[in-house]
């Protein structure tokens, strides 16, 4: 069915903005976007209208996990399928939000993903990494709970892997290829959300991080490393890891580094500025080190993005419903916190938009752009963003969504 939206303003997620543009797209294809002057007839059609008309947003860092609340080690006392329940609402409130593809970087969502596809549930597309990998005693680790219990909850479909020895993170790599993840998740250091690690030190070692890069290498999937400490960072970057998620302690050595190696930093400020927002939530040992990097991550972006690092607009979302920070829904907020640390509103939609795709590497679909060819994944509003960014992070002024080029949101949403 060909489909035609109208609007004031055009933004294409890479370039510049069109007044008065129009986007013509036919089933799930964008055939034409552009100046309403050269666009082509469509007879019969009649458009929707709209103040702003723009590509679906893409988290590039999110976790689908059912958690309401901010302490891990609830992961393995929650059934699985309590927890996706609650996803699926999560599924639901990202669409509502104008997410229309998240990169899944460890999570329920390697599940989720046939769900969406056969109709069960409403989603955006999710591009899941599976299962974590950690080093004992890592980011990824419950380290209040023996061992073999975060083991065997790794075993059993949990959200974390532990692996140790090159031999190991080859199997744990090629063990979330099985399950046809997009790419591969490693905790590459410390974190803030875990007990006893510190986020500056590195984790893997530079020989397991060259196992992980090479098996997923083979299978043309990137690998994204959690990575807040510079050693983390260079290691990550000397094995050939594609995305650094964080960055916390990146200076200019390692933004310039980034830069020549072509990788991309996934910014996640939303989850900084939200837990400290509610530090009431967290754990002592988490806030205290919330605390202690909040800062710091936002300086490293300013670093990044006067470096001229390829930045990826993601936020660590985890939690399930609307009462809780940081949650699902809650998406749109990274752009106009981007925009505080410098960047221009039109450089923090196509971090959130155009660069979202290119976090995937070889397995990136045509996707994030109103453009020729591409996925007919849009929104619209009824606000300008270039003139007030803070508008995409209320979904109230989303007043369209369509994904694949169905519409999900709005008055004419399609029958599901």
């Amino acid at each position: 069915m060909v489909r035609r939206i109208e609007a004031e303003k055009l933004i294409p997620g890479s370039g510049n903005p069109v007044e008065n543009g129009v986007v013509v797209f036919d089933g799930d294809v964008i055939r034409y976007a552009g100046p309403a002057a050269d666009a082509p007839e469509t007879p019969g059609v009649t458009p929707v209208r709209a103040q702003t008309v723009m590509p679906g947003m893409w988290d590039a860092h999110g976790h689908f996990m059912g958690l309401r609340s901010a302490d891990f080690h609830l992961l393995p006392q929650e059934p699985i399928a309590l927890r996706a329940a609650r996803v699926a609402a999560d599924l639901r409130a990202a669409l509502d939000a104008g997410v229309t593809s998240v990169r899944e970087v460890g999570g329920l969502g390697i599940h989720m993903v046939r769900g969406i596809a056969e109709g069960t549930v409403q989603g955006p597309s999710v591009y899941a990494a599976g299962t974590t990998l950690s080093t004992t005693g890592g980011h990824g680790d419950l380290h209040s709970f023996p061992t073999h219990w975060v083991v065997d909850f790794g075993h059993l479909g949990g959200e974390l892997r532990l692996c140790d020895g090159p031999d190991d993170c080859a199997r744990a790599a090629r063990e979330q290829l099985r399950r046809n993840a997009k790419l591969i998740k490693v905790c590459a250091s410390g974190g803030v959300l875990s007990e006893v690690d510190h986020p500056i030190h590195q984790q893997f070692t530079h020989a397991e991080l060259r196992a992980i890069v090479e098996v997923a290498g083979m299978a043309d999937r990137i690998v994204a490393a959690h990575c807040h400490g510079k050693p983390g960072i260079m290691a990550a970057l000397e094995a050939g890891v594609k995305t650094i998620e964080h960055g916390t302690f990146l200076d200019e050595e390692a933004a310039v580094a980034m830069r020549e190696a072509g990788a991309i930093l996934v910014t996640t400020r939303t989850i900084f500025q939200e837990l400290l927002d509610n530090g009431h939530i967290l754990p002592d040992y988490a806030l205290r080190k919330l605390q202690e990097t909040t800062d710091r991550h936002g300086e490293a972006i300013m670093i990044a993005h006067e470096a001229g690092v390829t930045i990826a607009a993601g936020t660590d979302v985890g939690m399930s419903g609307p009462d809780m920070p940081d949650s699902w829904g809650r998406n749109g907020r990274e752009l106009p916190l981007l925009v505080k640390l410098g960047l221009t509103p039109l450089e923090a939609i196509e971090a959130g938009t155009a660069t979202g795709p290119l976090t995937l590497g070889p397995q990136a679909p045509k996707s994030g752009r109103l453009q020729e060819g591409y996925d007919a994944d849009i929104l619209t509003l009824d606000a300008d963003p270039l003139a007030d960014i803070s508008v995409l992070a209320d979904p109230g002024h989303i007043n369209g969504v369509w994904k694949a080029g169905r519409r999900v949101k709005g008055q004419e949403a399609d029958d599901v």
